[in-house]
């Protein structure tokens, strides 16, 4: 008879084995999925639609939290959160193996399951993006069953003791071994398959090279760039420029093999053509800044770069559409990426005479596949969540009363004209310069309206103007730097800008739901005694 004493290290090493095989299995499961991923397409693997499903419905409030808090790491910390509730189910199914086959193993795949009705809820999904996950589940409810069968059988009569195992722990040790091995090797060549599956991507993306434009964008003026350390350079660099989308894994679209289509309401002649057609007609330059709704007051949402494109309002005109103030039928544009992402800007926008563009370049080279590539929407005087759609593939005329895009089913409103901003950069907040004269300098913005002026206070006093870098139209931000005597002791700094029709950036602070955040961005500092003063 078992006494209660050995009955409990025996219950801790049997739900200890089950977890062990339990993650096994799991591992086995994940890699598998990659593999078949590979084949169907990426963002068809378990974890990334599960990811996305998640992401589709997450509130509004929570995704602005986790923007603000993580930026573009919000992606990286949602896979692992993914993987640790992943581990904690599989632990579960091992130790419910452990006791009774047939529920831990029910269980394992039921998991399975989940990442299939998830990758079928996301948007462009056909019956192919099941599979990962189905194939996975079925590769972990079989791994599990495997491993539990090797511990959990008694052993025979005179076997050596060691309970309910039926091999030793050596014996068991080199099975979970040998899985982990296989199930890491058939990961690896998923991802291999996964990267060759997109090298075609890559080498197209390599070997484009960019017509001249036919219209060139002037150089940028000398002065726009001030000469002020911490300030954002007037052009930001491709590796620097914010990213703000859904895609937890970045689209690598193959240049050779992209359409897209023109249709819709009002659309007498639909267009479709591939890049190369693209890229053979007049390509216009043009500096642009673009900025994200999600941009709290004094963020880092906002980036300027030289586009390269075909303006919109040309092709649209070659289909046929006129605006609503011209007749037109259809008042919203529907942009839509090829991984279903869905964005919705106002017609008369486009064609009201703004290089609204189908942009193909980016300070002077392709599109990064962050970015976009081969072709994304940018639209100055918008925010990005209505205007600039990376990884093109469609777009069709409606109108607002007849489909809500992505992020307007989302509690964001329909149009969303970008709103006057100033931001300091430097001093950072809580920095401790010394006193005398400190440079307090940043970037203002009001896309497609300019910026006139900026001023700056000093703990709640009166506003100073200070001086504003050259302009480089009505579309990009403008640097500006006050030169401020500070005095010994704690400041707040506040800025304020203006913009080219003569409204003043408003002071009442508002969130970033529905349509933008608005506020003067204020910055706290601690000015230090100079030399030869007591603090």
């Amino acid at each position: 008879m078992t006494t209660p004493a050995k009955a409990d290290p025996e219950r801790r090493r049997r739900l200890l084995g089950g977890a062990v095989c339990g993650w096994v299995a799991a591992c086995a499961g994940l890699a598998v999925a990659e593999l078949v991923s590979a084949a169907v397409r990426p963002e068809a693997s378990p974890v990334t639609a599960v990811g996305g499903a998640v992401v589709d419905r997450t509130p509004a409030g929570v995704k602005e939290w986790a923007i603000r808090e993580f930026g573009t790491a919000d992606k990286l910390l949602l896979a692992l959160g993914i993987i640790l509730v992943l581990a904690v189910v599989a632990a579960l199914a091992g130790m419910l193996a452990a006791r009774h086959l047939p529920a831990g193993i029910a269980l394992a795949g039921g998991f399975g399951l989940v990442g299939a009705a998830a990758a079928l809820s996301r948007p462009e999904a056909t019956w192919h993006d099941a599979l990962p996950s189905l194939v996975g589940g079925l590769a972990a409810s079989g791994v599990l069953y495997l491993l539990v069968g090797a511990f959990s059988t008694p052993r025979p009569v005179g076997a050596p003791p060691g309970g309910a195992w039926s091999m030793d722990r050596r014996g068991f040790g080199r099975l979970v071994g040998a899985a982990l091995v296989a199930s890491a090797g058939i990961g690896y060549a998923g991802r291999r398959l996964g990267a060759y599956g997109s090298a075609g991507a890559t080498a197209s993306r390599a070997e484009l090279v960019l017509p001249e434009p036919t219209v060139p964008a002037p150089p940028v003026p000398p002065g726009a760039g001030l000469p002020v350390p911490g300030i954002s350079p007037f052009i930001t660099p491709n590796g620097d420029f914010y990213r703000v989308d859904t895609a937890l894994v970045v689209p690598r679209v193959d240049a050779d093999t992209w359409r897209l289509r023109i249709h819709g309401e009002g659309v007498p002649n639909p267009l479709e053509f591939g890049l190369r057609e693209l890229l053979a007609r007049p390509l216009v330059e043009h500096d642009i800044t673009l900025c994200c709704v999600s941009n709290e007051v004094g963020g880092p949402y906002a980036g300027n770069a030289r586009w390269l494109g075909v303006r919109l309002a040309d092709l649209l005109r070659e289909a046929g559409v006129r605006p609503p103030s011209q007749g037109g039928p259809a008042d919203q544009l529907v942009a839509r990426s090829v991984d279903g992402m869905t964005l919705g800007t106002p017609v008369e926008t486009v064609m009201d005479g703004r290089d609204a563009l189908l942009a193909v370049g980016m300070n002077g080279e392709p599109l990064p596949f962050a970015h976009g590539f081969p072709v994304r929407m940018v639209v100055p005087g918008l925010y990005g969540y209505v205007s600039a759609c990376k990884w093109l593939t469609e777009l069709r005329l409606t109108t607002f009363a007849a489909y809500d895009a992505y992020w307007v089913r989302r509690s964001w409103a329909q149009r969303g004209p970008v709103k006057t901003q100033s931001r300091i950069d430097t001093p950072r907040p809580w920095a401790e310069p010394r006193e005398g004269r400190v440079a307090v300098a940043g970037v203002a913005w009001a896309q497609h309206r300019g910026i006139a002026r900026v001023e700056v206070r000093v703990d709640a006093g009166p506003w100073q103007e200070a001086r504003l870098g050259a302009s480089d139209g009505k579309d990009t931000w403008r640097q500006w730097v006050w030169e401020w005597e500070a005095a010994p002791g704690p400041h707040t700094l506040e800025v304020r800008a203006t913009d080219g029709t003569g409204a003043v950036q408003t002071g009442v602070r508002a969130g970033t739901v529905p349509d933008g955040a608005t506020g003067w961005h204020s910055v706290p500092v601690r000015v230090r005694p100079g030399p030869g003063r007591k603090a």
